[in-house]
């Protein structure tokens, strides 16, 4: 069972010399990959729903530091050397897909093909407004600029039309190490996630599942890719839990989770969030240390 590691980018764990510490630590105690996720904004009194807690309320405070994931994630490229990097999840459908593409393949190039693009549709109606973007219609958003990045990471030169974005012979450069396989997994607990992930992407992204829950979710994802003529193989399945144990490790794999993300905030001093991961490895990692 692989373990990623949920903590760069957010309070302390947005300060450069705590980012080196916990990217640096999870490398030397075999955690497999760094996640970091993305909110470009947030507000103090949303009305929005938080779909990942019971009482609907995002747990970071809005005046918190956020850094942007990919620029969070090159920084932890630049300190690692074997570790994988993913953002855990960057909001597709706020952004441009042609600057997110160029942005996904400079990061893969510069970590010599570690990175993997996490991505969701987001759920803040204030969010999508202060940044000018529809709520309405984002899954439909994201499946196309899906598409778009796909076509652009191949073809060269590249064209697409479609009902949100277009372009004509444009070349974008570097291409991702992968080409067009630069892995795309989808965060999202519902079942539109699931399908997107079945259909468009290469792995699915859980987050604050609780334990019982994940072999039926896992079981809608075998649905759906049954449906698109896929094998559940072909995907990773990371899950961040809700409630989870070490103990649960096994029970787990056998449902066909490949990753479980461990989400915590670590500590203010670099010296502090190097212990701080090196007490989660001997927890998750080698729990029969």
């Amino acid at each position: 069972m692989r373990v990623g590691l949920h903590a760069l980018g957010i309070g302390d764990g947005a300060r450069p010399e705590v980012i080196r510490a916990v990217a640096t630590a999870a490398e030397a105690h075999g955690f497999a990959r760094l996640w970091c996720g993305e909110h470009v904004v947030l507000v103090d009194a949303p009305a929005s729903r938080y779909p990942y807690s019971a009482d609907g309320r995002i747990a970071v405070p809005a005046d918190a530091d956020w850094l942007d994931p990919l620029l969070a994630l090159g920084f932890a490229a630049a300190v690692t050397d074997r570790i994988e990097l993913a953002t855990g999840v960057l909001l597709l459908p706020e952004h441009n897909p042609v600057v997110v593409a160029k942005q996904a393949a400079t990061l893969d190039v510069l970590c010599a093909g570690r990175f993997s693009l996490g991505i969701g549709t987001g759920w803040s109606a204030e969010e999508f407004a202060a940044l000018g973007v529809p709520f309405a219609g984002r899954g439909r958003r994201t499946d196309e600029y899906l598409t778009a990045m796909r076509t652009l990471w191949t073809d060269d030169p590249a064209s697409f039309t479609g009902e949100f974005t277009r372009f004509d012979a444009i070349r974008v450069n570097p291409k991702p190490l992968r080409g067009g396989q630069l892995p795309i997994v989808v965060g999202g607990n519902g079942d539109a996630a699931l399908r997107r992930a079945a259909t468009l992407a290469d792995g699915w992204y859980g987050f604050n599942v609780p334990v019982a829950d994940v072999p039926a979710r896992i079981a809608v994802l075998a649905d759906e890719c049954a449906r698109s003529g896929r094998s559940p193989e072909e995907l990773t399945v990371a899950v961040a839990l809700a409630d989870g144990l070490p103990e649960h490790l096994p029970r787990l794999a056998s449902a066909g989770v490949t990753e479980v993300v461990v989400v915590g905030a670590p500590p203010p001093a670099p010296d502090a969030a190097v212990a701080w991961v090196a007490e989660l490895a001997r927890t998750w990692v080698c729990p029969e240390r």
